[in-house]
Parts: structure tokens; sequence; C-alpha cells
């Protein structure tokens, strides 16, 4: 017996048996199941929404610039920021001193003009006297005429003058274009202002604040699911929480380019009875282009999953972002297939799906082999716990140093 147990075909044999324990034992202590490899989360029914979002700016329906016809040191001001005014209200006097004085000329030359003119008619009718009695020649009488009509005309332009400048002496005192609060005001008791080249703006009446509207610059590739009339929802950093609504008004067709990015301005009307929202505000607009219901749901990081192993294999044709080659060679991005992974008898088995709209965490199921309860992998379990456990680790707190 003991030789038989010292032959090395019984030693190879023992040998054998307890590496074969000794593996079975180590799946059995330390081999992970598939299951438990991967998160799986299941495919749902539900509804689902697509929306576009942008920046923008609340802004006033109606905003009026006043300013002023006249050069001139401001006199007197009778309004504030914030002040409410009334249409024909008065908001600012010039010093009227010159435009008085140029007045009083204008109308001591229509006293000239109207001396000269009566000069000119008592003229005219000695020369028409004594041209009857052929005492003077024609000519004579036509200069007396002509005379008389420049003098009038004189008198006309003199009084014209007269009425320009008790227009201008009137616009030294400055009034609202219309009803509304002043949000800016731009000069000051004592400031001279000059109306030369341009009309300097004294203040900014916005008419009406209970309507205001956001001016938002949305990306030409969101441009064209935006149409008039959808419902906007938006929100303002000074009311955090709290959502406003607003309608699209207009999709202005001029394009703004920087550094070759396009967008375009979409102005929103909202309705501001509390006016609690400020003209400058910014509003994060968001518009819902695009809604569901009773649709397969699939989780977006699914879609994003790919296997340890995927870096070498070549991109499927249907894979989202996958750039196809056509047949004229250029590439095209197939936006609407992809693909997710399921687990079958402890296998990664990939599943072509066709891919519909998309509220960024989950999208769409129009066409594929999936269907509700489907267990579809969204990541590496592994993967999870290790970051979970460096996240762990690196928000403990520093020690303190005395």
């Amino acid at each position: 017996m003991k030789k038989l147990l010292r032959s090395p075909i019984a030693l190879f044999f023992l040998a054998l048996a307890a590496v074969t324990a000794g593996i079975a034992t180590y799946r059995q202590l330390y081999m992970v199941a598939p299951e438990q490899q991967y998160r799986l989360q299941a495919v749902e029914k539900g509804e689902i929404s697509q929306a576009v979002s942008a920046n923008g700016t609340i802004n006033p329906v109606t905003l009026v610039n006043v300013g002023t016809q006249v050069s001139g040191t401001v006199k007197k001001l009778y309004v504030d920021f914030n002040s409410k005014v009334e249409k024909g209200q008065v908001l600012l006097e010039l010093d009227d001193a010159l435009l008085a004085a140029q007045q009083k000329q204008s109308l001591a030359n229509v006293q000239s003009a109207n001396a000269s003119l009566e000069l000119t008619t008592a003229n005219e009718a000695r020369m028409r006297s004594l041209f009857a009695q052929e005492y003077i020649s024609r000519q004579e009488l036509d200069t007396a005429i002509q005379a008389k009509k420049a003098a009038e005309a004189q008198l006309q332009l003199a009084h014209a003058t007269v009425e320009k400048d008790r227009a201008n002496l009137a616009y030294s005192v400055i009034r609202s274009p219309v009803s509304g609060v002043v949000v800016d005001r731009s000069v000051d008791v004592g400031q001279t202002v000059a109306a030369s080249l341009q009309t300097p703006t004294l203040f900014k009446i916005a008419q009406d604040l209970s309507k205001m509207q956001i001016d938002a610059n949305f990306a030409e590739a969101d441009i064209g699911s935006i149409r008039v009339g959808q419902t906007v929802r938006f929100t303002v950093d000074a009311f955090a929480g709290r959502n406003f609504q607003g309608v699209v008004k207009l999709i202005r067709l001029n394009p703004t380019t920087v550094q070759n990015v396009v967008t375009y301005d979409v102005v929103i009307n909202v309705d501001n009875p509390e006016q609690i929202l400020l003209p400058g505000m910014t509003a994060y607009v968001s518009i819902t282009v695009a809604e569901r219901k009773d649709v397969l749901l699939v989780p977006n990081a699914a879609l994003r999953f790919k296997p340890a192993n995927a870096g070498n294999q070549k991109p499927a044709a249907n894979q989202p972002g996958t750039a196809m080659k056509g047949g004229n060679g250029k590439p095209k991005r197939d936006a609407f297939s992809g693909k997710v992974y399921v687990l079958e008898q402890g296998e990664l088995v990939p599943v072509s799906v066709s891919l519909g709209i998309t509220d960024n965490r989950n999208t769409e199921i129009v066409a594929g082999e999936l269907k509700a309860d489907d267990q579809v992998v969204v990541g590496d379990a592994q993967a999870a716990d290790k970051s979970k456990s460096s996240s762990g680790a690196g928000s403990r707190p520093p020690m303190r140093m005395f």
C-alpha cells in the first residue's frame, strides 16, 4: 500500500484533486455571480417629454427712450427712478433763457417785416396812381409790385421763425410720451445736455411692467422644434424654487454668430401681475417640444454602457453617436438608433433598439426586441463600489494641525 502511494501516478492524481478542490472553493468564496457583476435596471412604460433650454433676459414689452431736441442745462427735475408717470407729465425743465431770447428776436423781426410790408404796399399804391396818369413807366410799377411781394414773403418767413422758436422753447420742458414707470434716469440738475448729432437719452420709461418679455438665445440645433404659441416654463435666481410660465411670441429671423456658434432670439411673452419680475433679470427657460405617453423607456445609462472589452471591438452600426459612411463617403450621424446589453445565461448580449425622444434621463424605445420589465445593464457594480469607496475616503475631514 505504501508503495502504491509513493508512485508518481498516485501523487499526480492527489495533486490534481487538491487543485480541483481549491479552485472549487475559490469560486464558491470569491467568484461573483454575473447578476452581481453589473447594475441592472428594468425597462418601464410611462410618459416622457423632451425640452430645449436656454438663458434669457427679462425686458419690458415697450421701453421708451425719452430724449431732448434742444440743448441746455437741466434746471428742474421732477421724477426719479421708479417714479410712476402719466402721458404728458412734466419730467424735466431745461434753462430756457437763450430760447426765450431767440423767440423775442424773432418777434421783433416780425414787426420789422410788417413795417416793410406797409411801406411797400403804400409805395405800390402810389406807383399805380402815377402809372395811370402816365407819369412813370411800366417797369417802375413792376418794381414796386415785386417789392411788395418780397415784403410779404419776408413777413411770412418771420412768422415761421417765431413758430420754430416757440416750438424750441416748448421743447425745453420734457414731457412723458407714455404712461409707465421710470426705470432709468441719465441726468441730474445742473448737467448740460447737447442735442447736436445724436439725441441724448434722458430717461427710460417702461410702459407696462405687468406685461414683460424674455429675449432668449436658442441654438440653431434647437430652433427647428420651437413654434409660436408653445408654453414656456422658466425660473429666476431671485425666486428660487418658483416656476413661472410664458408663451412663445416670436422667433426673430436675425441670427447671432459668436465664435461660429449660431443662435436665434426667441421672444417670450410673460404675465407679471405681481410685478415681481424686474427688467434685467436672468431667466432660465425650458420649452417642451415633444411628449409621449405609455411608451417603453430605457435609462440613458444603459445606452452609454459598454463592456470592458468593447475597446477592442469595432463600433456597431446602430450604436448611438457612431459615424456611418454613406454612399458619398461623407460621415453621417445616426441619432435614432442605439444598443443596450442584457444578461442571458450569465453572458452579456447586445440588443439593438430604435430611439425616440429623451429627457436626458430616459429615452423612448420606438422599436426593438426589448419589452417592459426586461433588465438592462446600466453599469459595472464593481466600478460603482470603487467610486463609492474613493468618494467616501475623499470626504473625510482633514486632520487638524496644531
